[in-house]
């Protein structure tokens, strides 16, 4: 049975000492936990900070995005080496917010998974519809589209060495969540799109859904045959909260 994933993305929040705070509090009710891998993805500010508050704990570190260039004039960005030498285990890559504000299209999120997988990083690939596209009946081909965006460049070997979260991007931060129902059958139809490509591979790669997941709609979630964890938003700034999911899906 693969073990659950709950990752938490705090985006741009936090501060010096409202991190050593949440850290404080969340990290004990963590520690008796098993069957369950740990994340937090803190701003780039605070990665130095948060992997010396988290060593020893057996929650691993994150970053929110990366650039493609190992070096550079590009200012503002952050290379997977950088994130590497300061203890990142984990990047996200595609994130809907990076799509919509930034402009990232899938053949952009493709390339910086491959560039993460390349450095030795575990990219955590966000794929998602709008509200819009849902009613039109999209899901399923925007969602295969983003897939088939990294199975194109990096193979199913590839994409089988990171995450998938699916986030529908209606449910996100807007209080509405999909319905347990809801998650499943997306979260089926990208298993069995792996499927395709390598049976085997496609029922190990971890899928996580990432849609206004609480702590009183966690386990039902988590109960569903194909959702592996959670990427987690604005309740993993809450101690109670987050360690409240991550014991759902420990369970």
């Amino acid at each position: 049975m693969k073990r659950k994933q709950v990752i938490g993305n705090w985006k741009m929040n936090g501060d010096l000492a409202a991190n050593r705070r949440l850290l404080d509090e969340l990290l004990p009710s963590l520690a008796a936990l098993d069957g369950v891998e740990l994340a937090v993805c803190p701003p780039f500010p605070y990665l130095a900070q948060v992997a010396a508050l988290l060593e020893g704990s057996g929650v691993a570190l994150g970053a929110q995005n990366l650039n493609v260039a190992a070096k550079g004039a590009f200012t503002g960005e952050v290379s997977a080496g950088m994130l590497g030498e300061l203890g990142c285990r984990y990047v996200l890559v595609g994130h809907s917010e990076r799509r919509s504000l930034y402009g990232e299209c899938d053949e952009t999120v493709a390339e910086k998974f491959a560039v993460a997988l390349r450095a030795g990083l575990v990219p955590v690939l966000c794929v998602g519809e709008t509200l819009a596209q849902r009613r039109q009946g999209r899901t399923e081909a925007l969602v295969s589209a983003q897939l088939q965006a990294v199975l194109r460049r990096s193979g199913i070997e590839g994409l089988a060495a990171g995450v998938i979260a699916y986030e529908p991007v209606w449910a996100i931060g807007s209080g509405e969540t999909a319905s347990p129902e809801q998650a499943q059958a997306v979260h089926r139809h990208i298993r069995d799109l792996l499927a395709q490509h390598d049976p085997a591979r496609g029922a190990a790669t971890p899928i996580l859904y990432g849609g206004s997941v609480k702590a009183d709609n966690a386990a039902a979630l988590f109960a569903q045959p194909d959702i592996d964890g959670g990427l987690i938003g604005g309740a993993s700034l809450e101690a109670a909260a987050f360690a409240a999911i991550c014991q759902a899906a420990a369970r």
